[in-house]
């Protein structure tokens, strides 16, 4: 299944059925009366967020979605059938936008979570409603309510435990592999990924949800390689696995390059908290691995691990150190989203 995490759309509810000008005919009956029914509300675009999936890519081959009108309204007061909805199903942690691509309409972040993106229009009122003392057989009647049309943009930001950041080639996808079933792509040259995989790891009778962002290089904040598109998908993720490569002659580099790029993004990614690892170790000497692993504790102000993604060194022990970052990160994040309720109990009492 191919990847696509942005797509343009175009939306349109459908309209309201009319109302009817219908009467009441009735064998002895003289003065039946107006009988005409309302017509049926027109069907609404609704979006869903579900489970299973992580893609954009079935908005690619449809574009075009248009709900079916209200059924017009008929004698005998029978009013018209109201339209079936739209919905359309989309990954957890998609967004949605106005058509300026800028203008935030939407975050669907749990599944089943819905929000009504065209309200379907109100069916049209029969001649029974028109009747007055002074007009007892009306012969008007509305037409039903327009529906709403929208040109929208959805975007996708992959919803992780943990991303794997650093340059190409620091042997992301090779640790994905390594941890998670998942099978990306590898080969011995830089851009091998092109855009995010997923993958889910075990460790201590707990599961870890990793994604592997394409590399950055110097200036990607400009749009140099793939650029910073892929970095919205680390937004959602709660801790940042930074991987170096070993075989790097200035790691200390490679790790400031990805730094700076980050914060060029924005504060959200600079923040994070942040596990860093020395990578393909394998194919380093003892004495190489303690130089670059000093250096690289230099300015990383922060403990590093040593791992070999290829040669299964230190992996489980790294993944390990990632789950328990992840349980700290969610405890923190449960405790400020119950600060809030807690001063509003206390102020109630």
């Amino acid at each position: 299944m191919k990847f696509l995490d942005q797509q343009k759309i175009y939306i349109k509810s459908g309209d309201g059925g009319a109302g009817c000008v219908g009467f009441r005919r009735e064998k002895y009956i003289e003065f039946g009366g107006p009988d005409g029914g309302d017509g049926g509300r027109g069907g609404s675009v609704v979006i869903e967020a579900v489970e299973n999936l992580n893609t954009l890519i079935d908005f690619r081959y449809q574009q075009h979605f248009k709900a079916r009108r209200g059924d017009g309204g008929s004698g005998r007061n029978k009013n018209g059938k109201a339209a079936d909805d739209i919905v359309l199903k989309v990954p957890v942690g998609t967004q949605i936008f106005e058509e300026d691509n800028e203008y935030l309409l939407g975050d669907l972040t749990k599944p089943g979570q819905r929000m009504i993106l065209a309200k379907g229009g109100d069916g049209g009122r029969g001649n029974t409603h028109f009747k007055t003392s002074t007009n007892q057989a009306p012969r008007r009647a509305e037409d039903g309510w327009p529906g709403e049309e929208h040109w929208l943009w959805l975007q996708l930001k992959l919803i992780a435990d943990a991303g794997l950041i650093g340059l190409p080639n620091a042997g992301k996808s090779t640790f994905l592999a390594a941890v998670t079933r998942a099978r990306p792509k590898i080969a011995d040259y830089p851009f091998t990924t092109l855009h995010p995989n997923l993958g889910v790891g075990y460790v201590d009778g707990d599961e870890i949800v990793l994604a592997d962002i394409p590399g950055l290089i110097e200036g990607a904040h400009e749009g140099a390689g793939l650029g910073d598109r892929f970095l919205g998908h680390v937004e959602r993720c709660g801790v940042l696995f930074h991987l170096i490569d070993g075989t790097e002659e200035d790691v200390a580099k490679a790790y400031t390059t990805v730094r700076h790029e980050l914060e060029q993004y924005g504060d959200i990614l600079g923040s994070k908290t942040e596990v860093v690892a020395l990578n393909k170790i394998d194919a380093l000497t003892d004495e190489a691995i303690a130089e670059k692993k000093l250096a690289l504790t230099e300015v990383a102000k922060k403990g590093v691990m040593t791992i070999s993604g290829i040669a299964g060194k230190g992996v489980e022990q790294a993944l390990r150190t990632l789950s328990q970052t992840v349980t700290e990160y969610r405890k923190q994040e449960r405790e400020a989203e119950e600060e809030p309720r807690k001063e509003v109990e206390a102020d109630e009492q």
